[in-house]
């Protein structure tokens, strides 16, 4: 699995709030992303485990921050179990359920998941209904977003071209918008969101994957 790292920013004052170290590759199952988010002063702030199947939809979804963790996966919609993390037998574990699309989060890995459920083509939108879990103890909230795919652009690399696609989204609710640009299964750019390292190129999506 190639490795990278995002710095993560307040999209409001741009003060650096940590960095998510990440692996992620396409596999003959599906699609994995793994990761851990630090503060500034480098203590562990949360960790994701993220799996997709060959279709890109949600297989399974490991989350852990602020004391809590989260396991979900697709049940008719998407189910989850959130537990405190100082309660191994899960004694006070509450169970959700919503007949949402998917899971989202401050992982960046939503974004490339959320981009490849809905596999626009340029000029086309969709509208998508996720679970949100919150920071710091993964509250969940459902959101209804519109993703629309603006363009996909090729950019010239060392190792060949590059596909960059942008996506405008935007938050239904709010009526809030923002910009997302992805390659592959990495994420260049979004609010709050910087690329900083990457070992290797993005890996291309299979087109066996949806995307």
């Amino acid at each position: 699995m190639p490795n990278g790292r995002y710095s993560l920013t307040d999209t409001h004052d741009h003060v650096l709030l940590g960095e998510e170290r990440f692996s992620c590759a396409p596999g003959p199952a599906g699609w994995r992303y793994v990761s851990k988010t630090y503060g500034p002063d480098g203590a562990t702030l949360a960790t994701t485990d993220l799996t997709l199947d060959s279709r890109s939809r949600l297989m399974r979804l490991e989350l852990r921050a602020g004391g809590w963790q989260v396991r979900g996966g697709a049940v008719d919609g998407v189910a989850w179990v959130r537990t405190d993390a100082a309660d191994p037998a899960g004694g006070q574990a509450a169970e959700g359920h919503d007949r949402a699309h998917a899971f989202s989060g401050s992982s960046p890995a939503f974004l490339v998941a959320t981009a490849r459920l809905l596999r626009l083509r340029p000029g086309g939108s969709a509208r998508i209904r996720l679970v949100a879990f919150t920071d710091p103890v993964l509250a969940p909230r459902t959101v209804d977003q519109g993703w629309q795919l603006e363009a996909v652009e090729s950019h010239p690399t060392d190792s060949g071209p590059l596909e960059v696609e942008r996506y405008q989204v935007a938050d239904l609710a709010t009526g809030e918008q923002h910009l997302v640009h992805l390659a592959g299964d990495v994420v260049l750019a979004a609010p709050g969101i910087e690329l900083e390292e990457l070992e290797s190129p993005p890996n291309r999506w299979p087109a066996e994957y949806g995307g």
